[in-house]
């Protein structure tokens, strides 16, 4: 069926409301792209040159750590790769692309030969004769400096020319022909090679992804999560999920390992676990580590785990015992198997450890932790706006505050008070005790290697300062810290975090760990928000997220609904027919699309209300979905036009956050958006007449939603990421195109179709 006969059965059945859906159903699916690591591909070596050679290409040198090697990834120890010119441990070298066969000296800078044979032609007009005079060969060393350490190969050229000398008929000609196309000709390349030395960081590289919330109870702050997802967040292939092939790979820097023998009883150590918040991986795929095996230079595999469901971490304990690894210059790494299309088949790895003087037996992880940062310290919500709580600030932090912490000892722990100081402008505000009792569950020490979630009340006392100057936001700072009597990891004793005050509602932590959709024609989500006060929405923040389908071009209805008794009631906004939406994916963590109402009108509601969408088609829009913070009975979805209301079926929050009026709003660009309904936005339609293909230009330069109309008003084609639309399947006829922008229409052209 052609695209425009099934939109217009789609559209026909959003106006007639008939359509029922059997199987329609709410789901979550795994991401296919990683929004925290877009953007962040510093520690890569780039080229500054835009030559075709390796001009300006900075070399690192490894510096070689010393046993132990420890890292439980609380913090991030992954070297960083800087483009330093004015370091005074940078050093450079200058390489040619022709250099004399015997010296290696370089050769005139103006040397230019050809690999084809070339002569000098004498023409005697009087004789009637020609004769070839073929020139001799050079022979040089040659590179094309494409690639570093340089190759060079011996070969020889030609002058890059042809003569012609005409004698005779009272005149002598010479003419020289010169050959544009020489592929000899002599250039440089300089390399810049910086030795690293940083010992605090351990890994090389950064395939694997550093994070806080993937595993699942794992034993402290942080992981490292393997997956089919590049260093920037994309898919090693676009291919279907059922391919599969080796994926991240974690290289550790060069080790010494001179400093031990055999019989010291080296091992090596580290937790794992599969799935986590992630997906699942198959019984085909894997997680590895691989030994390097200095002396005979090749990798070794010492170990291997398959795929499986969730569980707790487990422990991997190896002896190190090969001669051949007590050298100077070891490595070790891990790389997984699985498919290369997204998000999929998880692994997480955590507390790896390399030390000498251990045994069979040592495999506890003797540590006490935090488990997971504190998300925040305000009741239900981990942002709210910051004239709301201004204007009503009592009750509203916390009596919930969930800690997480673990006792990694063999024994039981004295337990101890914590605290959490709070801290605006690097000045301290406030703090809460972190009740000894009720981190251990209520007992009197902390029972061997037992983790606990406790609930602190932080209802009483300190408050966030109302009173500052700021009208229009706020951030505080918190420091929390919790700790036990036995020589452990300190830094895992703490964990740091920060309460921003802006101008919208979140449940969410801004971490989507998967994707929340709801499959049926005419579907609709709705999600329940309760404020400090009634107001006017401006907009609506959505976190889109790419699944394995891309469904960026798929239709849906901005909405708000009032309450009816704790579901979603009274519609009293729905975008209008004619201006739809499109889902659009952004590149960044925490960086939503806004979604402005038409107009950039203001939706008065009271203090619960929902905001969400009518989907036009029947596959899932897949919105953020954070595992870490459960606010499923807030998510409500329909697919018989709201007659009956169901919960969300899977435990998590949305990235879907309302923004409220206030002084913000010029920021985000609604006055902008006024300002631009009285400004003139050139929109030009050409060819046009156009029979294959019709191209878009606004003089603002902007992006814009493209919608193609019949003159009955029938969507019959859309655009929102490409400047070009293919108009072969039209039937001959006048149409109408009109542009769209944050939610307004800045042009309308006739387009005709001979």
């Amino acid at each position: 069926m052609k695209l425009e006969n099934m939109r217009f059965i789609v559209f026909l059945y959003f106006f007639l409301h008939t359509i029922t859906v059997s199987l329609a159903q709410d789901y979550v699916e795994p991401l296919r792209y990683n929004a925290d690591l877009f953007g962040k591909n510093n520690h890569i070596p780039v080229k500054l040159s835009g030559s075709n050679t390796f001009d300006s290409t900075f070399i690192y040198l490894a510096d070689t750590l010393s046993l132990p090697f420890f890292d439980e990834f609380s913090s991030d120890k992954f070297q960083t790769y800087e483009r330093d010119f004015d370091n005074p441990t940078l050093v450079s070298e200058l390489f040619y692309k022709l250099l004399d066969e015997f010296d290696n000296t370089p050769l005139p800078n103006d040397a230019v030969y050809t690999d084809e044979r070339t002569y000098r032609m004498e023409v005697n007009l009087e004789l009637d004769t020609i004769i070839l005079h073929y020139y001799d060969s050079t022979r040089f060393q040659f590179s094309p400096l494409t690639s570093y350490p340089v190759d060079y190969q011996v070969t020889f050229g030609y002058p890059p020319y042809f003569v012609i000398d005409t004698i005779g008929a009272e005149t002598y000609v010479k003419d020289t022909i010169w050959l544009d196309d020489a592929i000899f000709r002599q250039d440089s390349a300089r390399i810049f090679i910086q030795q690293l030395n940083d010992p605090d960081k351990l890994w090389l590289n950064r395939q694997a992804y550093h994070n806080y919330r993937f595993a699942k109870k794992p034993w402290s702050l942080g992981v490292v999560t393997f997956d089919g997802l590049d260093e920037n967040g994309f898919p090693y292939i676009f291919a279907p999920t059922n391919i599969t092939m080796t994926c991240d790979t974690l290289f550790s820097k060069p080790i010494n390992m001179t400093t031990a023998e055999p019989q010291d009883s080296v091992y090596f150590s580290f937790l794992y676990q599969t799935e986590g918040y992630g997906d699942v991986p198959e019984e085909g795929d894997s997680l590895y580590l691989d030994f390097y095996d200095v002396v005979d230079a090749r990798w070794r595999r010492v170990w291997a785990a398959g795929g499986e469901p969730v569980s707790d971490f487990k422990v991997a304990h190896i002896p190190v015992t090969n001669p051949n690894y007590f050298q100077n210059g070891f490595q070790f790494r891990f790389m997984n198997y699985g498919s290369p299309a997204g998000a999929l088949d998880h692994f997480h790895v955590d507390y790896v450890h390399l030390r000498p003087f251990s045994g069979y037996q040592d495999t506890l992880f003797k540590d006490y932790a935090f488990v997971y940062p504190i998300t925040t310290l305000l009741k239900d919500y981990t942002s709210a706006p910051w004239k709301h709580y201004r204007n009503n600030p009592e009750n509203k932090m916390s009596d919930s505050v969930k800690i997480t912490v673990r006792n990694g000892s063999e024994l039981p722990e004295n337990n101890q008070n914590g605290n959490v100081a709070i801290f605006f402008n690097e000045q301290l505000e406030g703090s809460f005790t972190l009740n000894a009792s009720t981190l251990s569950g209520g007992n009197i020490n902390y029972a061997p290697r037992t983790a606990y979630i406790s609930y602190h009340d932080f209802s009483q006392g300190y408050a966030f300062d109302e009173n500052l100057s700021s009208d229009t936001m706020a951030s505080f700072n918190w420091i929390a810290n919790a700790s036990a009597q036995f020589p452990n990891y300190t830094p895992n004793d703490s964990t740091f975090g920060e309460q921003v005050f802006k101008n919208y509602y979140a449940y969410d932590d801004g971490s989507a760990e998967k994707a929340y959709g709801v499959f049926g024609i005419q579907s609709q989500l709705a999600y329940q928000f309760n404020a400090y006060q009634p107001d006017s929405l401006i907009a609506v923040q959505i976190h889109f997220v790419p699944t394995v389908n891309d469904i960026s071009d798929n239709l849906f209805l901005l909405a708000v609904w009032d309450d009816n008794n704790g579901r979603p009631g009274t519609k009293i906004y729905e975008d209008e027919f004619f201006f739809p939406k499109l889902p659009k994916y952004r590149n960044e963590r925490n960086e939503f699309q806004t979604y402005f109402f038409k107009d950039t009108m203001k939706v008065p509601v009271g203090e619960r209300f929902y905001i969400g969408w009518r989907q036009i088609e029947e596959e899932r829009l897949n919105v953020g979905f954070d595992m870490n913070n459960d606010n499923s009975d807030k998510i409500f979805w329909s697919v018989d036009g709201g007659n009956v209301w169901n919960n969300a079926n899977f435990p998590g929050s949305l990235l879907m956050r309302p923004i409220v009026t206030s002084k913000l709003d010029y920021t985000l660009g609604v006055k902008e958006s006024v300002k631009k309904m009285n400004e003139k936005v050139e929109f030009t339609v050409y060819p046009n007449p156009a029979s294959h293909e019709v191209r878009f230009k606004l003089s603002n330069n902007e992006l814009a939603d493209i919608f193609l109309m019949d003159l009955n008003g029938k969507v019959l084609k859309t655009n929102s990421s490409d400047v070009q639309m293919n108009v072969q399947d039209l039937s001959s006829g006048i149409y109408i195109v009109k542009a769209v922008q944050n939610g307004l229409s800045v042009g309308t052209q006739k387009l005709v179709v001979p």
